[in-house]
């Protein structure tokens, strides 16, 4: 008799609301670019500032103070959702022979070593999303820079959480597609 009144303890805590809309970016994406289908490329792990290094979203109030969105998270660190979205972006385009993640074995020719910059909306400049990606294209069988290139998007936010999240993606989705067809040139 006493599983009874642990079950509903249990089951009453499963019906709490989260704390935190949780959101996620989108992965279609549509780099154009020359196939090379000989070519395995691998995505390292993304470097961020701390403040980026997170599941909270930022807000820029001004050129030296940020925020976090208020009710809001990724539903993971942000480094790994950019992580993620670039594997799906180049699995996407079919034009490569092979697109991995570290520790997954694969005969690799380059890496995307990448920095996130700028990920935030910027409440200080009229409510603009700002995406901004540094991307290193690494030779794996010499180890030398084949190619370097800073990717910066905008887009304009509206006044809500919803609309806040949804400008950081469309911004987030120029710059993958312009990654992608940078690294599929570059190779």
């Amino acid at each position: 008799m006493i599983a009874l009144p642990l079950t509903a303890l249990v089951l009453s805590g499963c019906g709490t609301a989260a704390k935190n809309d949780t959101y996620d970016l989108s992965g279609a994406v549509d780099g154009d670019g020359p196939a090379a289908k000989s070519r395995q490329i691998l995505i390292a792990g993304p470097t961020a500032l701390r403040s980026l290094d997170s599941e909270q979203i930022v807000i820029r109030v001004s050129p030296s103070e940020i925020q976090y969105l208020s009710r809001a998270q990724w539903g993971d660190k942000l480094p790994r959702i950019v992580q993620s979205k670039l594997v799906e972006a180049f699995e996407n385009s079919g034009k490569l022979g092979g697109v991995g993640l570290p520790g997954q074995g694969l005969a690799i020719d380059y890496q995307i070593v990448t920095d996130i910059r700028s990920f935030e909306i910027d409440a200080s400049s009229g409510n603009q999303a700002v995406v901004e990606i540094s991307v290193k294209l690494l030779n794996d069988r010499n180890g030398s820079v084949r190619a370097q290139k800073v990717f910066r998007a905008t887009a304009p936010a509206g006044g809500d959480n919803v609309g806040f999240v949804k400008a950081l993606d469309r911004a987030f989705a120029t710059v993958v597609s312009e990654i992608v067809s940078w690294t599929l040139r570059s190779i």
